[in-house]
């Protein structure tokens, strides 16, 4: 089953991952809760749309903007709808 690992922890886990372009999308209810921080970054996807993110933050470990998602896919990126996506120190692990 994939799993998303931050500093040794699994921070989500699912058998219902997407892959688009390469990259894992995780349900957004497979992710812990406890280790998010909002962060107003937001970027932009000429096909899926505005992204937001999330600050990773446990025991003293932050990293900010390592967890991605897009509140509002274009018809295009459906497939990403309610789910996150990860990158920086995160590891994915299928």
């Amino acid at each position: 089953m994939p799993k998303a690992i931050w500093n040794d922890e699994v921070i989500a886990e699912s058998d219902d991952t997407v892959v688009v372009e390469g990259i894992q999308y995780f349900p957004r209810e497979s992710l812990r809760e406890d280790v998010l921080a909002p962060s107003d970054t937001h970027t932009i996807c000429p096909w899926k749309g505005r992204a937001s993110y999330y600050t990773l933050t446990a025991n003293g470990h932050t990293t900010p903007d390592a967890v991605w998602f897009y509140p509002e896919p274009k018809p295009d990126a459906k497939a990403v709808r309610d789910r996150v996506a990860f990158w920086k120190d995160v590891r994915v692990e299928a």
